[in-house]
């Protein structure tokens, strides 16, 4: 079977593809044409954010493909700086309203503090994200968002979310690439039943000329960006690749193959 075909299934039952199309960084303009190309690849999984300023591109991407809406999932995700139970709850409706799903099937906090505090630990905001969180909560019971998740969470992020929500986190995605692989935080979360989902799993390219995962590459027969994408995967974890370009989207579905137990040892060595 097709890393296309097959799927995770999150604690809470609904099940998710196991490869995803990022559109980070792809502008408005080229979100429709990007996402028309992952879908015609064979991918039924969608990444976006209220952060990437896409989200009416993507939706209309895949209202343009054909594709049924059923047949797709859907991830969004509410900004970093909305902190609070007012704020989140418009920007849940303003993606709703600009994706024109109908549904979101995922929604995640996008980052525990606002990104210009994205370092600075002296203030977690708990608080607020628990009342980002009761907006999410309220958005799934109404039917507008079937699974709710976070992003850039650590351990204490995620507990307190957790120690406090009716509903428990399915997803942290997180930036996860050979050369950064927060291994207690990955471990944390399968432990918990929070499926770990893998931004820039190609390091945002700076994995394309590293010489050891080229020679990993070369064993394999593939290229290095579909290397990256394979480790990934056979972590257990979720990888959510971008391109713009048809030929290298379609090329990153293309990771049916195995990284040898060797390899694997050789690619978790590499620091970047």
């Amino acid at each position: 079977m097709s890393v296309l075909e097959e799927h995770f299934t999150l604690s809470n039952g609904h099940q998710i593809p196991k490869l995803g199309f990022g559109t980070w960084q792809t502008p408005q303009n080229v979100a429709p044409g990007a996402v028309r190309a992952a879908l015609k690849a064979g991918y039924t999984h969608l990444d976006t954010a209220r952060a990437y300023r896409n989200e009416d591109g993507v939706g209309q991407g895949l209202r343009d493909s054909g594709v049924p809406r059923e047949q797709v999932f859907v991830t969004t995700k509410v900004p970093a700086d909305a902190k609070s139970y007012e704020d989140a709850k418009a920007e849940i409706a303003q993606s709703l309203e600009l994706l024109q799903t109908g549904w979101i099937d995922l929604l995640l906090i996008h980052c525990p503090r606002p990104w210009a505090k994205f370092r600075d630990l002296s203030n977690r905001y708990f608080p607020e994200n628990l009342a980002v969180w009761r907006a999410m909560e309220e958005a799934v019971k109404a039917g507008q968002v079937r699974s709710i998740g976070v992003s850039n969470f650590e351990i204490d992020d995620i507990t307190n979310i957790t120690d406090h929500a009716e509903i428990a986190p399915v997803v942290n995605q997180i930036e996860y690439h050979i050369g950064c692989t927060p291994d207690e935080l990955v471990a944390y979360c399968q432990s918990h039943g929070i499926l770990v989902e893998a931004y820039s799993p190609i390091a945002t390219g700076e994995l394309l000329s590293n010489p050891a995962v080229a020679q990993v590459a070369g064993r394999c027969g593939v290229s290095v960006a579909q290397v990256c994408i394979r480790y990934a995967l056979q972590k257990g974890t979720l990888p959510l690749p971008k391109s713009t370009h048809p030929e290298f989207i379609e090329q990153n579905t293309q990771v049916d193959f195995t990284i040898s137990d060797a390899d694997m040892t050789m690619l978790d060595a590499i620091a970047l």
